[in-house]
């Protein structure tokens, strides 16, 4: 499978390559066979690198509007390299690959395989910056929580260092609509993807699939965006979308349906279990694990986002060494969508002039100035 996905890349430039890491030991001591990483890299190898990872669902050209010659993220400047998640679709997934049934995945997973493939891959052996939006924010606080001396930046934008309660019941919600489809029950928040042991290996028909993801898409659309971006019908401005059904249609429905519900579920997992404290040396104590982050971290959590609001943000960077941990809350109504694929230029260029002060002004890791 591995070969053959190569062979496809191989015709015209592709658009990602491939880091194998053979067989991968998880953090649940569980071996992934034969698995890979996928990830794209722009400018020199030569300057400092920047870490960018993709975010739940995306892939990794998802990442890459917020790099450019006339942007923080300059190909000209740095080394920036985007990697994909485990289950995205382009890094080992359950839809490309014979892994049956796929395991569970950890941030720490992911983050891991990604040290390996800076280190022995790309020769990086620091960064200037790790930075990503809402999975990709999680994934840049457990680098800096896993590798503290890693990088001398951290700037996650609309996402968390681990994933709340209330972030859980939604994750529960979408994750049932997509379960409902195959007839399968949620096994719980946190505790594996089905109910039924041994249920975990699935064919879904196309009947299956469509239902499952057209209900998934509906419940998941009442939390992308803020309850001010519908009332202020930005569906209809700003997408063109003739009433809140066809939004719900050609916006929602058509994002998910182009994914595949085994690959979603196993990055929701993921994102489920999400915290920077299930590693050692921290055993579960998250003010400690916060506490070791070194790098300088910017933290911008947006104003209307129902999945990882203000008030988190404030309690991570507080629990932060002092002046580690910084604070600046995205003044949007586009709820998680102020980080997210540009809808929003105005969005963009408040999220662009903040990466860029912090690559200008931060420190090297071990300088004062």
């Amino acid at each position: 499978m591995l070969t053959e996905k190569l062979q496809s890349l191989a015709i015209g430039k592709p658009e990602y390559e491939i880091y194998e890491l053979g067989d991968f030991k998880l953090q649940s001591n569980t071996i992934l066979p034969g698995a890979w990483i996928a990830y794209k890299t722009f400018g020199s190898p030569d300057s400092p690198a920047i870490l960018y990872p993709s975010w739940y669902s995306g892939l990794i050209a998802d990442n890459e509007w917020l790099i450019g010659e006339d942007k923080a993220l300059n190909p000209k400047e740095y080394f920036i390299i985007i990697t994909g998640l485990f289950g995205n679709g382009q890094s080992i997934s359950p839809s490309n690959s014979t892994v049956s049934p796929f395991p569970d995945i950890t941030v720490y997973d992911n983050v891991r395989a990604q040290h390996q493939l800076l280190t022995q891959r790309l020769g990086v052996h620091h960064l200037r910056c790790v930075t990503g939006w809402s999975m990709g924010a999680g994934q840049s606080f457990q680098w800096a929580s896993q590798y503290p001396e890693f990088m001398d930046i951290c700037v996650p934008f609309c996402g968390s260092a681990r994933t709340s309660i209330h972030n859980q019941v939604f994750l529960e919600g979408v994750k049932s609509a997509l379960l409902a489809g195959k007839g399968v029950s949620s096994a719980g928040s946190t505790s594996g993807r089905v109910e039924e042991r041994g249920a975990e290996k699935r064919v879904w028909t196309e009947e299956e699939r469509t239902v499952g993801l057209k209900a998934f898409a509906r419940v998941y659309a009442g939390w992308g965006f803020s309850q001010a971006f519908y009332r202020e019908k930005l569906h209809m401005t700003a997408y063109g979308a003739k009433d809140l059904e066809h939004f719900m249609v050609t916006f929602w429905e058509k994002w998910a349906l182009e994914k595949d519900p085994e690959n979603l579920l196993v990055m929701l997992h993921t994102w489920q279990v999400a915290d920077i404290s299930a590693q050692e040396p921290y055993h579960g104590d998250f003010e400690k694990a916060l506490r070791s982050i070194k790098a300088k971290t910017l933290v911008l959590p947006g104003k209307t986002d129902l999945y990882f609001p203000p008030e988190d943000s404030e309690y991570e960077v507080h629990n932060m060494a002092p002046g580690v941990g910084e604070l600046d809350v995205y003044p949007s109504i586009w709820g998680h969508w102020a980080g997210g694929p540009p809808g929003n230029m105005e969005d963009v260029k408040w999220l662009d002039q903040r990466l860029k002060r912090m690559l200008e002004d931060a420190p090297k890791m071990g300088t004062t100035a």
